[in-house]
């Protein structure tokens, strides 16, 4: 599934492209996605032109004069910009297109994605509205954290993806943050130190910080907002790599399963 990091590439690839260009239509090839694409969004998007694009969470943000659209990439989506007569190919469900010639096209094998019309005051909009902090602005903090998890019980790994306590640590980032800080994901987050909060929120920028310099991690699905395959060489210190030497202790990493997600670790650093 693309992560913060993926999308926040998808959305700094496709800006320097779109923005101050109008939109001369959209075409919809499959209206079907996790939500219908609203019918009345070509009426809302046709001759307008783009003023902001941006990211909250994991969603990418099109702003025109009098409202925004959201576009979520679900579990197999990518935005790529394309020439408009490029032929579509099978999952290939939605254009929106520029008078420059560029189409905005949205492929999506699984149709997990949403395009949805928000309206002007999108981060009052119902997917949006309840989320936590973005992880790399300055209101995320240690503070913040530990007074999020007093009582709290479930571990810090599940406490941390919890995109109403702050958006955008995916799995593979939560389990790299935390062996950064040689945090055992089990943890219960209630039993975490502020101490070791500082180092776990200096962790989580400095993974998705270097994550979104190299473009993302390693996702199948992923392109970039070139149309380049999004395969980039981010080296993974647990994650995926059960049973292999640690790289600082050499000991096996291991593998759990916690809120149905795999979870990886070294038990020699992580505690």
């Amino acid at each position: 599934m693309p992560e913060l990091p993926e999308v926040e590439t998808t959305c700094r690839g496709i800006a320097p492209h779109m923005l101050e260009q109008t939109i001369s239509r959209i075409i919809v090839r499959n209206r079907q996605l996790r939500w219908p694409i609203p019918t009345t969004l070509g009426k809302k998007l046709q001759g307008e032109k783009i003023a902001r694009i941006y990211r909250r969470g994991k969603y990418i943000l099109l702003q025109v004069s009098h409202g925004t659209t959201l576009f979520h990439l679900g579990m197999s989506g990518s935005l790529r910009l394309v020439d408009e007569n490029e032929a579509a190919e099978k999952h290939d469900h939605f254009d929106l297109v520029l008078t420059n010639g560029l189409c905005l096209r949205l492929r999506d094998p699984r149709r997990f994605g949403s395009i949805l019309w928000a309206g002007k005051e999108p981060l009052q909009h119902k997917l949006l509205k309840s989320l936590g902090p973005e992880p790399l602005e300055e209101d995320f903090t240690a503070s913040y954290l530990h007074a999020k998890s007093r009582q709290r019980k479930q571990c810090v790994k599940t406490f941390i993806m919890d995109s109403h306590i702050v958006v955008g640590v995916g799995n593979i980032y939560a389990s790299e943050s935390l062996f950064r800080c040689g945090i055992h994901p089990s943890r219960a987050a209630g039993r975490v130190s502020k101490q070791r909060y500082e180092s776990l929120v200096q962790m989580i920028k400095q993974v998705l910080n270097e994550a979104i310099q190299k473009g993302g991690t390693t996702l199948r699905d992923f392109v970039n907002g070139s149309g380049e395959p999004g395969y980039f060489a981010q080296k993974l210190n647990v994650y995926g790599r059960e049973g292999e030497a640690c790289r600082v202790c050499k000991k096996p990493i291991r593998q759990i399963t916690l809120a149905q997600r795999s979870t990886f670790y070294c038990l020699a650093c992580q505690h």
